[in-house]
């Protein structure tokens, strides 16, 4: 690397609207150094909101990720950029001065190194005087986090290699973890860099740490996908769940034991109960300001915390029972006799019939977060049937009326033309998964002929086979020992939710 080498960066922020986003949009702007290529703010509030502003001088572009989490948020914005490294910030993040030029230095000094990432120093500021609240040390872990994306750079490929961020973990911090710990898995290092931003606290309130035991059903999807040494991992140590199903257990026996009328087990087990609750209550208030309002709220909260740990370490189990430690993010659609009514060589609009239940399943597909495209062969072009404008026409009926979709691949050479994009040929499969940033390993081709499966297998992507009455019982039987095959559309789309549970 020289020393005027610049490498190409774009800036991504995921947000829910807070007045944060302008204080950092602005701060970006009054910075000198080099610029990035594009900003990217991901609005990620649910239903029709008013949309927000960029008033900034900034190469500013606003998407929308539909609600579904800080993880999808992150990828729809990384998705939309072409730059050889994306810098994910937090919205409520303040970069320091000079942030620019360092970021730019820490880049050129993790491509020298060949490293995936660079992460920032993240300062979370004290209150001088007093000992930090349960509340702010929980925010003030943030500084020494290891891998926290409230300010981290990763190189494009290496994100589209590892499949992104996993929009399983619908809340902050764990996606953190478990996308870097992916990306360390695969022999990459992730380098700790110069520049600094500041993280504000965030506001408490008096059950704000019974409301954060929800991280609990994250971290079951840690330990399934990760095994039972995740924390070891990330840099975490032993966690407390251990002991909070020890008290719960004390609650529980003590309880069954009373409406028993089993006096002495009643006594034996609310005791325990008592010295595991005060236990947790003291080390907590120990560690925190020495105040009577403090002391209660400790009281309370740490008989409150470790049933409802429990409670949401369950339903962390139960949903993610069966997950894949890589599901598919994207689903690519043979065109004719699949998501439409095959008309041969449909040169008309208005020809242009869903499936029965397309609508339905496309939407399905789009609710859950993957990325859809439509790869299909048109000969008709070549055989002169169907004109290039007749073919956009369709395509964008097709678009209206199933769409919109993320990417469409058309190959209009005919049989003989000795193309090397048109199915069973894996070009098409491969140039989607380019154009949606998706490796083609984790992409699912469904279509009715032997050439949507063959050129899905030959590009490692998974495939599905929809038989029509068009479909050889030879590519029906092929496909059952290659792929899988269903009955419909419909159930396709199924099969395929179900791997991404």
């Amino acid at each position: 690397m020289t020393d005027t080498y610049t490498a190409s960066f774009s800036i991504v922020v995921p947000t829910i609207g807070r007045e944060s986003l302008y204080r950092l949009l602005a701060a970006l702007d009054t910075e000198h150094g080099p610029a990035p290529e594009c900003v990217v703010v991901v609005d990620d509030r649910r239903g029709d909101v008013p949309a927000l502003r960029a008033d900034t001088g900034l190469p500013v572009t606003v998407l929308r990720s539909g609600g579904r989490g800080p993880a999808a948020a992150r990828n729809t914005g990384w998705r939309a950029t072409n730059t050889r490294w994306v810098c994910f910030v937090d919205d409520d993040v303040v970069p320091g001065p000079g942030w620019l030029t360092a970021l730019a230095a820490d880049l050129r000094g993790a491509d020298t190194a060949g490293a995936a990432g660079t992460q920032a120093v993240v300062e979370v500021p004290t209150v001088e005087g007093r000992r930090a609240t349960d509340d702010e040390k929980r925010t003030r872990r943030l500084a020494d986090a290891r891998w926290i994306t409230a300010d981290m750079a990763y190189r494009r490929d290496v994100l589209i290699a590892v499949g992104g961020f996993d929009e399983r973990f619908p809340r902050a911090y764990r996606e953190d973890s478990d996308l870097a710990l992916r990306i360390t898995l695969q022999d990459n290092r992730i380098l700790q860099g110069a520049r600094r931003s500041t993280h504000p606290v965030a506001r408490a309130s008096l059950m704000s740490s019974v409301r954060a035991q929800i991280g609990n059903r994250d971290n079951a999807l840690m330990r399934r996908k990760h095994g039972r040494r995740w924390r070891s991992s990330i840099g975490e140590g032993r966690g407390r769940l251990p002991a909070h199903t020890a008290t719960t257990a004390a609650a529980a026996t003590a309880t069954l034991a009373a409406l028993r009328r089993h006096r002495r087990t009643a006594a034996g087990a609310a005791a325990a109960w008592a010295a595991l609750t005060l236990e947790f209550a003291a080390r907590r208030f120990l560690a925190g300001p020495h105040t009577v309002s403090e002391a209660g709220r400790m009281l309370l909260t740490s008989a409150l915390i470790p049933p409802v740990a429990g409670y949401h370490r369950v339903r962390g189990e139960s949903a993610c029972r069966g997950a894949r430690r890589d599901p598919p993010l994207a689903v690519l659609l043979d065109r004719d006799d699949t998501i439409i009514e095959d008309g041969p060589y449909l040169n008309d609009p208005a020809g242009v019939r869903p499936m029965p239940g397309a609508i339905g399943a496309l939407g399905r597909l789009r609710e859950r977060g993957l990325l859809l495209a439509v790869v299909t062969n048109q000969s008709g072009v070549a055989k002169g049937l169907i004109t290039d404008d007749q073919l956009a026409a369709v395509n964008a009926r097709v678009d209206a009326e199933l769409g919109p979709f993320d990417s469409w691949q058309v190959c209009v050479h005919d049989n003989d033309d000795g193309c090397a994009c048109r199915k069973p040929a894996p070009a098409m499969v491969r140039a989607a998964a380019d154009a949606l940033g998706v490796d083609p390993a984790r992409c699912v081709m469904i279509g009715d002929t032997g050439g949507d499966v063959n050129a899905a297998l030959a590009a490692r992507a998974d495939a599905v086979l929809v038989p029509t009455e068009h479909t050889l019982p030879q590519e029906i039987s092929e496909a059952h020992s290659r792929a899988r095959v269903a009955a419909t559309l419909v159930e396709a789309v199924e099969m395929i939710l179900r791997d991404c549970t």
